[in-house]
């Protein structure tokens, strides 16, 4: 092998460190997952978290190298004691929010899970160290409810979720 080859071939070890240090040094997102969940009249469940003010969608962060549909599906189950498979779930939204306050920018994904039969509605159950209550909401008493540029990502993924399409969204409006 001669000077000219690529790096990757001259000495794939030390092409790897290369690697390494560059993803080391490059920016890191924040990411998070809601899902849109209906109850049989059609109403939204949102939950009303008692670490901030407002009320939100269920859902939450994901964790490092866990992929957005598991990190939802772990989220529910851990926030509501509720299971849903990911083949429940059609991502209707991506929401890159800037940044604003202490927080850098992020990613929020939204997946519609669609309607969630009585049954399973009865077996709900909130963390009480997180969530203060949940409800399922008219569509006027979600927007009233959620912070703007939330509801606005709601409104855009329920809209993507009906014309089976994904919404790309900037803090909530249309890229």
């Amino acid at each position: 092998m001669t000077a000219d080859e690529p790096l990757y071939r001259r000495d794939p070890e030390a092409w790897r460190k290369h690697l390494a240090e560059g993803n080391a040094k490059q920016a890191r997102k924040r990411v998070g997952a809601d899902a849109i969940i209906r109850d049989e009249q059609d109403r939204i469940l949102l939950v009303d978290p008692d670490y901030k003010p407002d009320w939100d969608l269920p859902g939450g962060m994901i964790e490092a190298n866990e992929p957005p549909i598991n990190g939802l599906i772990r989220e529910l189950r851990e926030e509501l004691n509720l299971e849903l498979v990911p083949n429940r779930l059609a991502l209707a939204c991506i929401d890159w929010v800037s940044p604003h306050g202490p927080w850098d920018d992020s990613l929020m994904f939204v997946f519609d899970a669609g309607q969630l039969p009585a049954e399973q509605i009865a077996r709900l159950e909130p963390d009480r160290d997180e969530l203060r209550r949940y409800g399922f909401l008219e569509l006027e008493q979600a927007q009233q409810r959620l912070r703007p540029y939330v509801w606005l990502r709601l409104d855009a993924a329920l809209k993507a979720a009906e014309s089976q399409t994904v919404a790309y969204l900037h803090d909530g409006h249309p890229a």
